[in-house]
């Protein structure tokens, strides 16, 4: 009997626990804080494109030997203390045209309508302005040179790739940009923050880190 009591507080506090899980896990989808429009900058994230098509080889709109170098992966809401909004409740959803044109800086159409329902509708524009903004974000971050179509793999540090962009783009500085890498140091994404009035580049808020190792990173060649 002893047991049996003790067995069944353990399940009752498992559940309390698990209630408390769920109920973090969901409390920032669609709460008060997710207000469109309330935020302090724009993170964009320029994922590179070989890197993924090596995990995604079915991923056909962005692989296939497409030949794409950094694409954009998203402009984020984001705020100075490390927090951001996200699934903001809009009832709007890219139209064919708006996809069609944003294929080609984001050549996934499942990406899209994941960005949008995720981050965009958090910014208070309608669908096509957001990505008429996103459009004008990527456009505005020139890609250094050695990664702008490179047939072998390129040999950089993060150091390495983190001064790339900051010669190749007159305002920026080490401040204003981060580095993402899978298992420490194939090269993911390159984040850099942006005025939310003016896309300038501008200093990143908290929570926003590298994550590559020092040494060598593996960045796969363009194909």
């Amino acid at each position: 009997m002893t047991a049996l009591r003790s067995a069944t507080a353990i399940c009752i506090l498992c559940l309390v626990v698990a209630s408390g899980v769920f109920a973090r896990s969901h409390n920032h989808r669609g709460s008060a804080n997710d207000v469109p429009g309330s935020f302090d900058y724009y993170l964009m994230s320029l994922s590179w494109s070989p890197s993924f098509c090596e995990t995604h080889p079915d991923e056909s709109e962005q692989c296939a030997h497409k030949g794409f170098g950094f694409v954009l992966h998203g402009l984020w809401p984001q705020n100075k203390n490390g927090s951001w909004p996200q699934h903001c409740r809009s009832s709007d959803e890219p139209d064919d045209a708006t996809i069609s044109r944003t294929m080609a800086f984001m050549p996934s159409r499942h990406l899209i309508e994941h960005e949008w329902q995720t981050h965009g509708a958090c910014t208070g524009l309608d669908p096509k302005a957001y990505f008429d903004l996103a459009d004008r974000a990527f456009a505005s971050v020139r890609i250094p040179p050695a990664l702008t179509a490179p047939q072998s793999a390129p040999e950089l540090s993060a150091a390495d790739l983190v001064q790339a962009f900051i010669q190749a783009n007159p305002g920026l500085d080490k401040n204003m940009i981060s580095t993402a890498c899978h298992d420490g140091n194939e090269l993911s994404e390159v984040r850099v923050c942006l005025n939310r009035d003016d896309l300038s580049p501008q200093a990143c808020g908290g929570r926003v880190r590298n994550s590559c190792r020092y040494g060598a990173l593996k960045i796969p060649a363009m194909r």
